[in-house]
């Protein structure tokens, strides 16, 4: 990624002519620079950076990230991945239903069907266990939250108490 830290804060939403925001933006940047990963296979076990490469210059603001190969592969294209539309996470208003769509952008394909229950779906935006009152808001949220995504396209339909066919829309162009 080629562009400035201003560019990049008026893509998230941050204020492009706030010093502090995009000292947030550099910090965030360095931060992930210094992710690293580690995977198994079998008895195989191999290390990579989250980031290749990141440059910046304070003079001009000028910014340059480079993903690592293997998720660059994954963001065009090749291999396993996961598509987030930005526009939808934008249209939401909700941070439960933020974390819905994600979690639910990573399970459902574009175009394809899903089921499930309420509880599931509350463990999706909170892994922790609850029950009582802490678990009948939570089931209420996660109704609440239902709407948005069908203001975006989904389908959610609910075919038993609590059960719920969740539809993703399938992916334009």
């Amino acid at each position: 990624v080629k562009g400035s830290y201003r560019a990049l804060a008026k893509e998230i939403g941050a204020e492009v002519d706030s010093g502090g925001a995009l000292k947030h933006i550099q910090d965030c940047i360095e931060r992930l620079w210094k992710v690293s990963i580690i995977a198994q296979n079998g008895r195989k076990r191999q290390g990579f950076r989250l980031l290749s490469e990141y440059a910046s210059d304070e003079a001009d603001g000028r910014l340059y990230v480079a993903l690592n190969p293997l998720i660059a592969q994954a963001v065009m294209g090749g291999g396993q991945h996961v598509r987030i539309s930005m526009d939808e996470v934008r249209a939401l208003d909700s941070e439960t239903a933020r974390l819905l769509h994600q979690r639910l952008c990573g399970w459902i394909d574009p175009g394809k069907t899903g089921k499930a229950s309420i509880d599931t779906l509350c463990g999706y935006v909170w892994p922790s266990e609850a029950s009582g009152s802490t678990m009948r808001k939570r089931r209420q949220r996660v109704r609440e939250a239902l709407p948005e995504l069908v203001a975006l396209g989904w389908t959610v339909t609910e075919f038993a108490a609590g059960k719920y066919d969740i539809t993703r829309p399938k992916a334009a162009g």
